[in-house]
């Protein structure tokens, strides 16, 4: 029998198409080899991967640490014997963090695996107590959470749509508005009005549903993909966390992608820019920058208040997947936190970036670019999103894809960022960019200078074609 020849093996993305693979990797640079050519070409990483990296790629430290960890760690399985590191990685993150927002962490493969995981925990939390109705996550229309099901079922995207037959009931997994003042925010509303809107229609939705029955409200900090990086007005987590201490509710912020440093000005957590220190998530999944992409480990972080009613009642947490706590992986994630404290590289991400966000602004808005609608982020996570017309916010056609094609004139360019589609209501088109935290001023000014390359060149394109 003759097979023949398959251009891919990988299950993932298009099966028999394949994409470029990274050949090597220096500091904030990727060798790109082209699968069809082998020709290779630098590219300037300007997201790393999915806002992973931290430390950069090809860090010789890292290297050692990864050779020590290998000596040291042997694999045990976590639900029967432990190990040290996971616990000194615990005790580093709340270190880190804001004094009693922490006191315990279960380490995972996965953002996708660590919001399946809090959610679970946050069930048995209230079952453990009696509280058997509270089975309701309410999370976000155009939220992203992961790629398991029941990570999908608390998201609200395209990605989530296809699997609709197979994910958890829409009754138990609600959704409310998403928080988005570039599109929601009326013009006759100030940020704290439309934030009271929001707000307000959180706790109506409580209250129809039966706060007895809603176990949790899941919010990303900072969204990512689906959304892109859009800023919550001031006090709009604040009242998400009062309505949770209100009606007994767990409030879970995701912050794989915009939390472990990325968007904190030397410290860890996203939220610390928008909460009163002192009134932090009940859960928070990390991941992503955790290992910086030398390993992969994300996380669950929960508050005195979920620990105790566990340490209270002498609850077993339900699970034990093969590889949680993984002693390898924790270890090295642990160095690389350290050397990023070190180095005080959140601080030099959140510079940075920031400084990322004022050029991008200055080239693209104030009517420089005829199809840039807006520049959000904070620190290390970036968006520029992409209309039509810049006075109505209309989009472009869904089939034109203008969020991949934006990504692949970066690409040729030299710069790699993230294209996405759908950030309002299933239409637009937007790119994330997500740095390294060792990323230097000449960095971001290149970075800068290709994206608004690729915008007017994208501008240009649309024009010849009749559709600008």
């Amino acid at each position: 029998m003759t097979v023949d020849k398959q251009t891919n093996l990988i299950m993932s993305g298009h099966v028999d198409k394949g994409v470029p693979t990274v050949s090597s990797g220096k500091g904030v640079y990727i060798k790109v080899k082209d699968q069809k050519t082998g020709q290779e070409k630098l590219i300037l990483d300007g997201v790393t991967g999915a806002a992973v990296g931290a430390l950069g790629w090809g860090d010789e430290s890292v290297v050692q640490m990864i050779t020590d960890a290998a000596r040291e760690t042997v694999y045990t399985y976590p639900a029967i014997i432990g190990n040290d590191y996971s616990q000194q990685l615990a005790d580093f993150y709340i270190k880190r963090s804001p004094p009693n927002a922490f006191a315990a962490a279960l380490w995972t493969g996965s953002g996708s695996e660590a919001n399946e995981n809090a959610m679970k925990i946050t069930y048995q939390y209230f079952k453990t107590q009696g509280k058997t109705k509270k089975t309701k996550f309410i999370s976000r229309m155009t939220s992203y959470h992961g790629f398991t099901i029941g990570s999908l079922s608390i998201g609200s995207s395209s990605r989530a749509a296809y699997f609709e037959d197979i994910l958890l009931k829409g009754d138990q997994c609600l959704k409310m508005p998403e928080c988005h003042p570039y599109r929601y925010k009326k013009d006759d509303e100030s940020l704290e009005q439309y934030k009271d809107r929001l707000i307000d229609h959180l706790e109506q939705m409580i209250l129809k549903e039966d706060p007895e029955t809603v176990a949790s409200i899941i919010v990303e900090t900072l969204p990512g993909s689906s959304l892109g990086t859009c800023p919550s007005p001031p006090g709009y987590l604040l009242g998400i966390r009062q309505l949770c201490d209100k009606y007994d509710i767990l409030m879970h912020l995701d912050e794989v992608m915009c939390g472990t440093g990325r968007c904190n000005d030397g410290g860890l957590n996203c939220w610390e820019n928008f909460l009163p220190l002192d009134q932090g998530p009940d859960i928070q999944t990390v991941g992503k920058t955790l290992g910086s992409g030398y390993v992969t480990i994300a996380g669950v972080l929960v508050s005195p208040k979920v620990k105790d009613v566990y340490s209270a009642t002498n609850t077993t947490i339900m699970g034990g997947q093969t590889y949680h706590g993984h002693g390898f992986n924790c270890l090295v994630a642990l160095k690389i936190q350290e050397k990023i404290k070190d180095l005080n590289l959140t601080a030099n991400m959140f510079k940075m970036g920031n400084y990322m966000g004022e050029l991008l602004s200055e080239n693209l808005l104030s009517g420089k670019s005829k199809i840039t609608g807006d520049v959000r982020g904070i620190g290390g996570f970036w968006s520029v999103e992409i209309v039509k017309d810049t006075a109505t916010k209309e989009v472009f056609d869904v089939s034109l894809d203008l969020g991949h094609r934006i990504q692949d004139i970066c690409f040729a360019n030299g710069l790699n960022v993230m294209g996405m589609q759908g950030s309002f209501k299933g239409t637009g088109d937007h790119f994330l960019l997500a740095p390294s935290f060792v990323v230097t001023k000449e960095n971001i000014e290149s970075i800068v200078e290709i994206v608004t390359k690729s915008i007017f060149q994208l501008e240009k394109e649309l024009e010849t074609k009749g559709l600008l």
